[in-house]
């Protein structure tokens, strides 16, 4: 109702609009281009902001103010991660894991807390912008009318994928209403409808010509942050990639469907100079290391896998080592299940089961070269760019020097008390570049879109339909099978390719694996359990490794903490706003909350 009440109050200002001054940015990380600001000019009319250049484009910049930014504590609301602060009473992961989260605190301990009337008021503004801009005499060239228009259209497809993705089914508003617009007729939209939407929004943004001014592959001056063409791409395949998954799927959109987009995108992003990130340097592991610690805003001149999103992190203070000088908290420590399903170099899981309920005791898998009593040599290449490890090098320096000590007793130590330990026996170093301090963050940046998503949608769609094997055409010359799109993507690190001749269901769990690894920390496995509906069984508890120093060596004892609220159903979709739900009951006598809210 928020939202409904937030664009009738605009109508109603329609003659007299005081438009804001500066940029909302909601928390979010991204900046447009500076010379979009809209000036301060006191109280002007709404017509009077479209006969103004300075003024549309102030407006148009308006509507990025209502971005959700990324964060590391998704990872500690997923079984990537215990968070340190669960050891705190009446911590968000105090609540969230032990029963506390109710409709009424929802907002409280959620990342982001509820984004609802955010991203309706972002949607908001984008309507007003399509409803007048094809009518604005501010002074524009048509292009650059029509590239505004594009961004307007793009952004109004990220702010519903956001929104079903929380939500699931939700109402759409694609215009301005009326002021005597009746909202006891109104509903919420179903998935289909929605993704419809997404989908004819980003083709309406597409439709306009390749614009280097407003709208473009390319990143001009001053312009991070901005919707782009590949933008548009990437939205159609994660809403696709989403809308035929079993959560989501209502009947309207098959995995079919979702080939035929998701090869688009990734085609259309490989024809147009996106490509995986494979530099190396000595400030990192590997180039998938390196990969996070470069900035995403240099106009694609090195990053060119990045498609849209950089939010820079501070892995040093919020999920870093206690012997980091001036580090706050040990945040999202990576759990056992995690580092579990990293593979190994030679391309085998080195844990194929458990023979407990507990997943204390591992079934090792006998090609995989795993030996328990040195768990952490010959691991897939992701695995030393990600995961600080007892042993693990620290600073890359100084080979030589100093090891992370997680054992016990350790100067980076398992601890149930102090929330600046590690809570599983692991700490998070994706991200983190080995000589950031409180000085001097130099750590790296979660991206939104990147091109590997690209390729992993493509490949979930491919083999639902056509099996691991069976090559598609992308067209523009390209062809490819779900197994090349994930081999592309394993080949930045020298994983060895999935072998061919797997069933559906073998590539199926590889597949979800291989997401899990590439993805890590990024925010992406919140929603894919939640999707796939597996989360019952992958969030129902995680474990840790208590390691105890024995001389020169050490013996390594798996522990589990106790059961997550957080995995019951009810979780899958986020609950609608209470006094947003009781007052659509009350107008339209339809209870439009999620269920088990």
């Amino acid at each position: 109702m928020r939202y409904k009440v937030q664009i009738l109050k605009l109508i109603r200002m329609k003659k007299y609009l005081v438009l804001s001054l500066f940029l909302a940015m909601g928390g979010s990380f991204l900046s447009c281009n500076d010379k979009l600001d809209l000036q301060s000019d006191g109280s002007i009319t709404m017509d009077g902001v479209f006969t103004d250049r300075n003024r549309t484009r102030g407006y148009l910049n308006a509507c990025y103010g209502y971005r959700p930014g990324s964060s590391l504590e998704w990872s500690s609301y997923t079984d990537e991660a215990e968070d340190c602060d669960d050891i705190t009473a009446n911590s968000a992961y105090d609540i969230w894991y032990n029963g506390g989260i109710t409709l009424e605190n929802f907002s409280t301990y959620i990342v982001g807390n509820s984004p609802w009337s955010n991203f309706y008021q972002g949607i908001r503004k984008c309507n007003v912008f399509l409803e007048n801009i094809g009518t604005a005499t501010a002074y524009a060239s048509e292009d650059e009318k029509a590239g505004w228009t594009a961004q307007a259209y793009t952004l109004r497809a990220y702010y519903y994928l956001q929104l079903f993705k929380r939500y699931g089914e939700v109402p759409l508003v694609t215009s301005v209403l009326a002021t005597d617009y009746n909202y006891s007729t109104d509903k919420k939209a179903s998935i289909g409808a929605i993704v419809t939407q997404i989908i004819a929004d980003c083709d309406a943004a597409l439709a306009q010509r390749n614009n280097n001014d407003a709208f473009s592959w390319d990143v001009l001056d001053n312009q991070f942050g901005i919707m782009t063409r590949a933008v548009a791409y990437a939205i159609k395949s994660e809403a696709i990639t989403y809308a035929a998954s079993p959560l989501y799927s209502d009947g309207t959109y098959s995995w079919s469907d979702a080939v035929t987009i998701t090869k688009e995108a990734l085609s259309q992003c490989l024809n147009n100079d996106y490509k995986l990130f494979d530099m190396t340097s000595s400030e990192a592991q590997n180039s998938y290391a390196l990969y996070f610690l470069s900035t995403p805003d240099d106009k694609r001149a090195v990053d060119k896998e990045t498609i849209y999103g950089g939010t820079q992190v501070a892995v040093w203070s919020n999920a870093g080592l206690p012997t980091n000088d001036g580090m706050s908290k040990a945040g999202p420590c990576p759990t056992q299940d995690l580092i579990d399903a990293y593979e190994m170099a030679n391309g085998e899981a080195p844990i194929i089961g458990y023979s407990d309920g507990d997943h204390l005791k591992p079934i090792v898998n006998p090609a995989a070269a795993y030996d328990e009593n040195n768990p952490y040599e010959g691991r897939d290449p992701r695995f030393y760019a990600s995961i600080y490890f007892n042993g693990a090098v620290r600073n890359l320096d100084d080979l030589n020097g100093p090891k992370v000590a997680t054992y016990i007793d350790g100067a980076e130590g398992i601890s149930e008390t102090n929330r600046k330990y590690t809570r599983t026996g692991y700490y998070m170093r994706k991200y983190n570049h080995y000589a950031s301090d409180k000085k001097n963050n130099r750590d790296g940046y979660i991206r939104i879109f990147r091109l590997a998503e690209l390729y992993l949608n493509f490949a979930e769609a491919a083999y639902q339909v056509n099996g691991p094997d069976e090559k598609i055409d992308l067209g523009n010359g390209l062809s490819m099978s779900a197994r090349d799109a994930v081999n592309a993507v394993r080949r930045r690190v020298g994983m060895p390719d999935f072998q061919a001749g797997m069933t559906k269901d073998q590539f199926e769990k590889k597949y979800r694996n291989e997401r899990r690894i590439e993805l890590a920390f990024e925010g992406h496995r919140y929603f894919d359990v939640r999707r796939w509906k597996i989360m019952s069984e992958t969030d129902k508890f995680v474990t840790g490794m208590r390691i105890i120093k024995d001389g020169d060596g050490y013996t390594y004892n798996r522990f589990r903490f106790t059961n997550r609220a957080s995995s019951a159903d009810k979780y899958l979709l986020y609950p609608i706003d209470k006094t947003e739900a009781n007052k659509m009951l009350e107008l339209t006598g339809n209870n439009w909350q999620n269920a088990g809210w």
